[in-house]
């Protein structure tokens, strides 16, 4: 177990919904947690989620549900984020973020993955789509962070989270907010619709948010990865992300949502055009995370796409009314 994660304080034990498991996986200079979902039959083709910003492998729990048929599902707590603690080094860049991605691949021999992004998440996986193609078998990526010449005016807080000094001050500044405050305001900023959140999966928001807020390092681990993303979006050269999604061999499905605060709709088209196999799927009333919001109609989108591509797995199922799709 890595030196980072040996004086955190004790704090509740993460969610782990009915049929998910959860386990902690040590890897050189890092710990990452990883929640599975057991499939429906032995012999499925292996997937791997990664989350966005704040989230946590949570995020994709009713996506897993939902291919259970299809694919042998498994998503990652990115380092300093859900279960996993802060990485030895403190690199919390998008490369850092795919470098642990990588690590946990090659130990697990698990790749080629059908591999899935959303947000900071896409960030990371078309990095790791670019630099090891032997390890996707698909890419899905719903609302990536890729970069824009103008950034929605309602991303610009999460931007300005990267600056030095920001985060602490914007704790300072809430530090009277009460966690159903804090959860509304991620929902109203994420989602298309708030309404569409049960009062369940509300008051689990709530209580992740409490348990994380008790953690030395949350605030850190979300500026430096808000700082990271920055960094990546100014990022020149063969190491850009466009430059990156170019090079990227595996089939792709993008996902956009018409109603994104955080990565605008704008976008979809010059992504369809970057990525050299994909389709596009755009939801209208989606905001920022169609997987959670919509989980039905996204994982509908990838079962066509592992159909068309030849992948196994029983891709059966009604056919759900996608939006406009092109």
């Amino acid at each position: 177990m890595p030196a980072a994660s040996s004086a955190l304080p004790r704090v509740a034990p993460v969610r782990v919904g009915e049929g998910e498991r959860l386990r902690s996986v040590g890897l050189p200079g890092v710990t990452l947690s990883i929640r599975s979902r057991r499939p429906a039959r032995e012999g499925l083709p292996p997937a791997l989620y990664v989350h966005g910003l704040g989230g946590s492998s949570q995020n994709w729990s009713s996506l897993m549900a939902e291919l259970d048929r299809v694919v042998d599902s498994e998503a990652v707590d990115l380092p300093g984020f859900g279960d996993s603690p802060p990485p030895d080094d403190g690199n919390y860049s998008v490369t850092g973020h795919a470098r642990a991605v990588i690590r946990y691949l090659d130990a697990a021999g698990r790749g080629p993955v059908h591999l899935f992004g959303n947000s900071l998440g896409g960030a990371v996986t078309t990095r790791v789509a670019a630099v090891r193609p032997d390890l996707v078998r698909t890419l899905t990526l719903v609302s990536p962070a890729l970069p824009e010449l103008r950034i929605q005016r309602t991303a610009a807080p999460t931007a300005l989270l990267g600056v030095p000094g920001v985060a602490a001050l914007f704790t300072r500044f809430t530090k009277e907010w009460t966690a159903e405050q804090r959860v509304r305001g991620v929902l109203g900023l994420c989602y298309g619709d708030p309404g569409r959140v049960s009062p369940e999966a509300f008051q689990h928001a709530v209580e992740e948010l409490e348990r994380r807020l008790q953690l030395p390092y949350f605030w850190d681990a979300m500026a430096r990865s808000a700082r990271g993303i920055v960094n990546a979006y100014t990022l020149g050269g063969q190491h850009g992300l466009w430059r990156q999604a170019e090079r990227v061999l595996a089939p792709t499905l993008l996902i956009y949502g018409g109603r994104d605060q955080l990565v605008g709709f704008r976008m979809a088209r010059r992504a369809a055009r970057a990525f050299p196999d994909s389709r596009l799927l755009s939801l209208p009333d989606a905001g920022h995370v169609a997987m959670m919001e919509y989980p039905d109609v996204v994982a509908t989108a990838f079962r066509e796409l592992l159909g068309d591509t030849g992948g196994a797995g029983d891709t059966g199922g009604a056919a759900t009314d996608s939006g406009t799709g092109s």
